[in-house]
Order: structure tokens, then C-alpha cells, then sequence
């Protein structure tokens, strides 16, 4: 990734604008991204088989109520895997191999060199959403109108701004790699588990409300009310709130402790 995005910008700061560089680092990104096939098939795989497989219907679907809900859950489940375990893992493994240390010494300011990593993965997010989108009115005859389809991709790009926030927060606070993957996958369960259950009574008043009102029960709630499957209501306002309050204070976190060089 290097040499194709140090190439375009490694020229003086003063002949090089900000958005030259951004575009040379999304390049490289998109490219690397691309190429790393392995990653972007287990990444869509989960959402996309858990719709597959509740589709068919019987008890495992019925017991999850109304197919919108189900549908919402596949898309966490694929924004938690692209924002939190992919963003992290690809961002520790670039600077573990010192590619961060080079591209500092590009003219390329130092946010831009971030906000590639998200604009892909957000990418990656919207990809993965179109395509569960899809499959889930062809097996679940999920259809939606196009203000709801707008709208349910608007709010996917709101819960990715959490999740990739989440990730931001790992990877600024655990400066080693193996450590940072554990840490991924042990996270990976109670924000899915706390997606599930914020609407649900199973666990009782105060781990029902802990839950809904969780990164991942925000999310939930802002997808059930673009699907239609729930009014806009107070609660969906407040949830929207909670979650713009998960991104700025996880994202702050990561930048605020990141580092450029492993250790």
C-alpha cells in the first residue's frame, strides 16, 4: 500500500493539498482492500447466512418475531464485524509493519491517513448492507419502500460510525496486536448479544433497558423505525443521540491514544 500511496504525495507539503492526498491514500486503501478477499468474504458472510438461514422460516425464524427486526440484526451483525474486528485488525497490522510510520512522513496530514481507512470500510459497511438488503427481499419478502431504503442505508451509515468507532477505541488503547484480536473477539459477543436482547423482556427490566440503549441496541432501535418496523418516535430521537454520543466519545478515545508506531 505503500509505494502506491506515497508515490502521489510524497512531494513538498506546499505543492500538495489535502484532497490529492486523501485521494492517493483512498486509492491505495480501496486497492488494498480489494485485494484482500479472504477478509471481505468472512465479513459478509455472517450477515448474509444469517439471513439465508432464518429465511427458510420455521422456529428459529419465528422466534425472532417480525422479519424487519431480523433483517436489522444482520446488518449489526455485519457492521459489528466490518467496524469492529476488520477496521481494528487491518489498522493493528499497518502499524505493527511500520506502514504508518511511513506514511507520517508524507506530506499527507495525519487525519487524512484515517479517514481512508474509514471511508473504505464504510464502503465495505454500505456493500454488505445492499447486498443483505437483496437477499432479504427475495427469502424473507423484507420489501421496503424507497424512502425506507434511503433512509435504513443513512442510519447503516450512522451504526457504522459507531461500531468504526468502537474499533478506533481498541486500537488506540491496545498497542499490541494479538492483544487488540482477542480483545475484538471478546467484544464481538455482548455487543451482538446486547443487539438481540434490547428488545426483548428475556432478561428482565434493568438488562433489557442496558441493553437497548447499548451501541448495538441504538443501532437496532434507528434500523427498526427506517424499516418501518416501528414509528419515529422520541425514543428513536434519543437513540440517534446516544449513538452520534458512542461515536464522538469512542473516536475520541482512539485519537487521543492511538499510536503511529507498534509496540
Amino acid at each position: 500500500m505503500i509505494n502506491q500511496a506515497a508515490g502521489p504525495i510524497a512531494r513538498s507539503a506546499s505543492d500538495v493539498s489535502w484532497l490529492t492526498s486523501f485521494k492517493a491514500l483512498l486509492r491505495a486503501d480501496i486497492a488494498v482492500q480489494l485485494r484482500n478477499t479472504r477478509s471481505l468474504y468472512l465479513t459478509f458472510a455472517l450477515p448474509i447466512i444469517w439471513v439465508i438461514v432464518l429465511g427458510r422460516g420455521g422456529p428459529r425464524a419465528n422466534v425472532l418475531g417480525d422479519p424487519a427486526f431480523r433483517v436489522g440484526l444482520a446488518l449489526t451483525l455485519g457492521m459489528v464485524s466490518i467496524g469492529v474486528l476488520a477496521y481494528s485488525t487491518a489498522v493493528a497490522r499497518d502499524r505493527d509493519q511500520g506502514v504508518f510510520q511511513r506514511l507520517r512522513v508524507t506530506p499527507a496530514p495525519a487525519w487524512t491517513i484515517m479517514a481512508s481507512r474509514w471511508t473504505v470500510h464504510l464502503g465495505a459497511v454500505l456493500a454488505m448492507a445492499v447486498v443483505v438488503l437483496i437477499i432479504a427481499a427475495a427469502l424473507q419478502e423484507v420489501t421496503l419502500s424507497t424512502q425506507q431504503y434511503v433512509l435504513t442505508l443513512v442510519v447503516v451509515c450512522v451504526g457504522s460510525a459507531v461500531f468504526l468507532s468502537i474499533g478506533q477505541a481498541i486500537v488506540g488503547l491496545i498497542p499490541s496486536g494479538d492483544t487488540l484480536n482477542a480483545a475484538g473477539r471478546f467484544l464481538y459477543i455482548p455487543l451482538i448479544g446486547l443487539s438481540l436482547f434490547g428488545h426483548s423482556s428475556l432478561l428482565g427490566t434493568p438488562l433489557e433497558l442496558a441493553s437497548r440503549w447499548s451501541p448495538g441496541g441504538c443501532v437496532e432501535t434507528l434500523l427498526a423505525a427506517a424499516m418501518g418496523a416501528g414509528g419515529w418516535t422520541g425514543e428513536t430521537w434519543d437513540a440517534l443521540l446516544a449513538g452520534v454520543a458512542y461515536t464522538v466519545v469512542f473516536a475520541g478515545v482512539g485519537i487521543r491514544w492511538f499510536r503511529w508506531a507498534g509496540g
